[in-house]
């Protein structure tokens, strides 16, 4: 499920390159949310989105704000009416899935009638806390499993994007596998799936190779999108990884243009 790639230019750009391959997703999404009251305090501007290397729509790049929006497109075609879960993850370290996690929310948040919510599961790398500007040490994700009494209001961060949320990892750990695999991060995701209808929720996934925890996460997404790095990963091996992966769940596979 190798899609092909094309040059986008030096900015770490990235291919489309997603084939069609989820289907049958059981929406259970309900309810409505008013987005117009989805305000954003501290929203960033086009040069400070660009110096943290995030998409926006009046982005001077297009050739890399148009690749996300392909497989935000492809995405919602496999999706269907209701709103889901897309795990990103990198086939192996470094080859950009968190810069294409970040970007792909990013674009659904383009939509004026959709809201997109960043949830950091690299629990041995955490980044998005970092690229997104959020002093969030003591309010994310692994802090609101250990004590669930902090309510999931305190663990959403604004972004400085326009109806983009995000859910840092919090204090870093290693027993990331008993995380995603847990009640309590199982109930969490019900929770922020069905409570808003317009909301896609992306999770940004620690590596494939090397490590069960992707493959555990996955099981908690609708979709999956793996990351490789333009040369870093062999075919084979890149078939190897994808196969570990619900075929009904593997959207596709994206070549990230390292710089």
């Amino acid at each position: 499920m190798i899609g092909s790639h094309e040059e986008l230019g030096p900015a770490n750009p990235i291919g489309a390159a997603l084939d069609a391959g989820g289907s049958g997703i059981t929406r259970r999404a309900s309810g409505s949310r008013s987005i117009a009251r989805m305000v954003e305090p501290h929203p960033l501007s086009g040069r400070a989105l660009e110096d943290r290397r995030i998409i926006h729509p009046e982005q001077t790049d297009r050739a890399q704000v148009d690749a996300f929006r392909e497989i935000r497109t492809r995405l919602l075609a496999l999706g269907g009416e209701g709103n889901f879960v897309t795990m990103v993850a990198p086939i192996s370290p470094m080859s950009g899935g968190s810069f294409v996690a970040r970007n792909l929310a990013a674009a659904f948040a383009f939509d004026e009638a959709k809201t997109a919510l960043l949830i950091d599961c690299n629990l041995r790398n955490p980044s998005q806390h970092a690229a997104l500007g959020v002093d969030a040490a003591s309010s994310g994700l692994i802090d609101y499993l250990e004590h669930p009494q902090l309510g999931i209001e305190k663990i959403l961060h604004h972004t400085g994007i326009p109806r983009l949320r995000l859910i840092p990892n919090g204090r870093k750990r290693e027993m990331s596998g008993e995380y995603f695999s847990s009640f309590g991060m199982r109930t969490l995701m019900d929770s922020l799936r069905t409570r808003y209808a317009d909301r896609y929720i992306f999770l940004d996934g620690p590596a494939v190779k090397g490590s069960p925890d992707a493959r555990i996460l996955s099981e908690l997404a609708d979709f999956v999108v793996l990351v490789t790095g333009s040369g870093r990963d062999s075919p084979s091996l890149i078939r190897k990884h994808a196969a570990d992966f619900d075929p009904r769940k593997l959207a596709g596979i994206v070549v990230n243009q390292l710089p």
